[in-house]
């Protein structure tokens, strides 16, 4: 169903296809940012990315769900991250990579951001998703 694509005249990415390919006709679900707020709106791990990156990708797994989706059907994402560190960075990207987030590995673009939308927010993702079987929502 999805197919990833490491190029071979480029450099080889680390866990992660440098693009994914899905046939027409595939629900694809296009998922807003995963930010790492709980049901009540409270920041969850503040101050900490790693805390808030495994939260993001907690609502993330739930916005996935809610569209018939799943961590493993992810195609592609961008991770925002609060700071210009690499290692702040990695130590984000590393919560991404041990998450099953796109197993195959999934095409991804990890960024350093100066803010973000909420007060205290460190981490966000976007994803793009299949939707597999016509039975699902």
């Amino acid at each position: 169903m999805i197919q990833r694509v490491t190029v071979p005249g480029l450099f080889p990415p680390p866990a992660y296809s440098h693009a994914s390919v899905v046939e027409a006709g595939t629900r694809l679900a296009f998922l807003a940012g995963a930010v790492p707020l709980d049901a009540e709106g409270t920041l969850v791990g503040e101050g900490d990315p790693v805390r808030q990156a495994e939260h993001v990708l907690a609502n993330l797994t739930e916005q996935l769900r809610a569209v018939g989706s799943g961590l493993e059907h992810v195609l592609s994402t961008e991770v925002y991250v609060v700071g210009s560190e690499p290692a702040v960075l990695s130590a984000v990207w590393g919560v991404v990579e041990a998450s099953g987030l796109g197993t195959g590995p999934h095409s991804s673009t990890l960024l350093g951001v100066s803010c973000l939308g909420y007060t205290g927010q460190l981490v966000e993702i976007t994803a793009t998703a299949v939707v597999p079987g016509e039975d699902r929502p």
